[in-house]
């Protein structure tokens, strides 16, 4: 469609147009006729297209849409009433025919114009209204209307319009919750490395405090830093700056390799951790390095909120998607109006899943499996908790 509105497909069209409108002459009259319609529809055709084609080119000098609709209103009532003045012309003896002939071309173009200015003028309504949505949008207005009185392209832009405004208000929303949560998590370390500074600066201490308290330094130190560390991977993942390279992963193998890995610390907390594989999964397409850093996070969580005694066990099977991999503990659960935000940055959940860390891990495992093209979510369980995450399947 777009091929046909450039000047050289609209000119072929008006000419096509003319060359039907002489062949049904033709068959209805003579071909004297038919040349006559053709060379009169043609020629009106041509200059129409020309004057369409120099508006549409030069429309900042036009002016605004009102401007543009009118001026092109003015070429095809030009057009209507030269093609009519022509025929008229060459095939009307009467004046008094030719005068009411006149007549009903300028009364059917100033009728169009009335009915093309009618709806045009409803349609710049509504753009306008959307530009100054748009304007209090970037205004920092995050309440804007979006009203439109048609069911057309333009209520499709003012739909997109209003879909911006809640994404923008929800990205803010998030960042100033990231901006809070980093700063609780910053002020509490921060805190402590100020007051043991002060008290390793303290002559009254001794040797053996002022030792104590630099082993304490030491502890916030490491954890600032692994803090700062995740938060520059997650703000490189979610920007896909992104250097992995994919291979084939024998998924079976994996999960056995990641399990065993995992069991002294498992051990230490009490858990039984356990995979449930059958049969031979197959492999996944994903970069090894980082699939394992999902699957450790993921264990990792479950065995740390898991009570002793407790299990966690790693499935993995074929799917539609390609490969589902699930982590399913029997730890207190994940209530179901916080599912939805267990992924984002500094979300620990209820507290019986809060404790050590940032919030951060499961945040940086999304976005990792959504870098692998895969995605990542909570199960519905009776007991505890079931992630699950995709991964294209590997050939």
């Amino acid at each position: 469609m777009r091929r046909l509105l450039t000047p050289a497909g609209t000119l072929l069209c008006s000419l096509l147009l003319a060359a039907l409108a002489a062949v049904v002459t033709r068959r209805v009259y003579n071909d004297a006729a038919a040349v006559d319609v053709f060379k009169v529809l043609a020629a009106v055709g041509i200059a129409t297209t020309v004057l369409t084609s120099l508006l549409a080119t030069r429309r900042r000098a036009v002016g605004g849409l009102r401007r543009q609709f009118a001026l092109a209103a003015a070429v095809a009532i030009a057009a209507l009433l030269a093609a009519t003045g022509l025929f008229v012309d060459l095939m009307f003896v009467s004046h008094h025919d030719a005068f009411f002939t006149g007549v009903v071309a300028v009364y059917a173009g100033l009728l169009g114009w009335l009915a093309g200015a009618v709806v045009a003028n409803r349609a710049l309504v509504d753009i306008e209204q959307i530009g100054a949505g748009l304007r209090a949008v970037g205004d920092g207005a995050r309440e804007v209307a979006f009203p439109t009185g048609g069911r057309d392209e333009l209520a499709a832009l003012a739909s997109a319009a209003a879909a911006m405004q809640t994404q923008l208000a929800g990205e803010e929303r998030a960042r100033r919750e990231l901006v809070a949560a980093v700063s609780h998590d910053l002020r509490t370390p921060v805190t402590s490395l100020r007051l043991l500074a002060e008290a390793v600066d303290d002559d009254l201490v001794s040797d053996a405090e002022r030792r104590d308290y630099l082993s304490r330094i030491g502890v916030h130190v490491r954890r600032l830093s692994a803090l700062i560390d995740d938060l520059f991977e997650l703000s490189r993942l979610e920007a896909r700056d992104i250097s992995w390279s994919v291979e084939q992963i024998d998924i079976s193998g994996f999960v056995h390799e990641t399990v065993d890995a995992m069991q002294p610390q498992a051990q230490a907390s009490a858990v039984a951790v356990r995979a449930e594989l059958n049969g031979d999964i197959g492999p996944a397409q994903a970069n090894p390095e980082q699939l394992q850093r999902v699957l450790f996070n993921l264990l990792q969580n479950a065995v740390r909120h898991t009570p002793p005694d407790g299990s966690v066990v790693v499935r993995a099977e074929r799917a539609e998607a390609g490969i589902e991999i699930e982590v399913a503990d029997t730890g207190a659960g994940i209530p179901a109006e916080q599912r939805e935000r267990i992924f984002d940055a500094f979300v620990r959940g209820d507290d019986a899943r809060s404790g050590e860390g940032a919030g951060l891990g499961l945040a940086i495992s999304r976005a990792i499996v959504e870098a692998h093209g895969g995605r990542i979510w909570i199960v519905d369980a009776p007991v505890g908790t079931r992630v699950r995450f995709s991964l294209p399947a590997g050939v």
